[in-house]
């Protein structure tokens, strides 16, 4: 039995419905920050900066989130909204795919040692189980950044490649 190679073509479309359904997800993320007000000038992200902070933040990311991230907390809630809108967007119609990839894994990144501490006494493997919300998010966007993802059902190619 001879094994066959997937083509091309189908590892780019493989990488383009990563890319949407990532992009998906983000959308889903950011439109209901930047179209309420609950997360952006409500108190929502303060909430979960203070829910990081009771049990989830890095020891290293504590003094950030308290001396840096509470102190700016309105600013910076606009910025992981539209953040995330403008991730979502990039990825879902495939432009400006790997700036959107570069942003989106700082953003992971920062989530990660921001809530997913497993605490001082867990045994290694658990810094993973632990890790798992946001480190899936960081292989998809590495993977979006070593692969052509705008190279299937993006706009540069639905418009005919004219570039």
């Amino acid at each position: 039995m001879q094994e066959t190679q997937p083509s091309p073509d189908m590892n780019s479309r493989a990488v383009a419905v990563l890319r949407i359904g990532v992009g998906t997800l983000f959308l889903i993320f950011g439109e209901y920050k930047v179209f309420g007000t609950q997360f952006t000038l409500h108190g929502g992200f303060q909430y979960w900066i203070n829910r990081f902070l009771e049990g989830g933040a890095y020891p290293v990311m504590a003094p950030v989130l308290r001396g840096f991230v509470l102190a700016h907390a309105t600013p910076i809630a606009f910025l992981v909204a539209y953040g995330e809108l403008a991730i979502g967007i990039a990825l879902i119609f495939g432009i400006l795919v790997r700036p959107a990839s570069v942003g989106g894994l700082i953003f992971m990144i920062t989530l990660l040692f921001s809530s997913d501490y497993p605490g001082a006494s867990a045994p290694f493997w658990q810094y993973f189980g632990a890790s798992l919300s946001h480190s899936v998010f960081i292989l998809c966007f590495v993977a979006l950044l070593i692969g052509r993802a705008d190279a299937a059902w993006s706009v540069k190619t639905l418009r005919g490649n004219h570039s």
